[in-house]
């Protein structure tokens, strides 16, 4: 089960990265106002959320992103950092595959627990995540 959810939530995203709209996605994320490291994560981190998976949206954002911002000077150390932490940030919301396979093992809904599942996997790695952003731009 928890593969066939991941293998899913992986191939939805391969979808959406071949969207028009993606596209569009992409060129508005690069135009964010600021520091591009800024928009690196929030790219990332929106396309982990819509996959649903932070393998699959990590591995969309390197694969459709990294030449854009590449081409503007980012160190491709850090962008990789940022990308990997960013990944982990709204990659479980309902619809990932681990949070519903933890739900079915437990035998519980998302009405629930998805609180506490929200509170501990979306909340606090994004609380976490902004001394790396500031090191980021700071020093990159």
């Amino acid at each position: 089960m928890p593969i066939i959810n991941t293998s899913a939530d992986v191939g939805y995203g391969s979808v959406i990265a071949i969207t028009t709209g993606f596209s569009v996605f992409s060129e508005a994320m690069a135009n964010i106002p600021g520091s591009p490291f800024i928009s690196l994560f929030l790219a990332t981190t929106a396309l982990a959320g819509i996959t649903g998976s932070s393998s699959g949206g990590l591995g969309i954002a390197l694969e459709t992103l990294s030449s854009t911002y590449l081409k503007l000077g980012l160190n491709p150390n850090a962008m990789h950092r940022v990308m990997s932490i960013a990944s982990g940030g709204l990659d479980s919301l309902p619809h990932n595959g681990a949070v519903i396979t933890i739900l079915v093992a437990s035998k519980l809904t998302h009405k629930d627990a998805y609180k506490h599942i929200f509170a501990v996997s979306v909340i606090a790695p994004l609380i976490a995540s902004i001394p790396m952003l500031i090191a980021a731009v700071l020093f990159y």
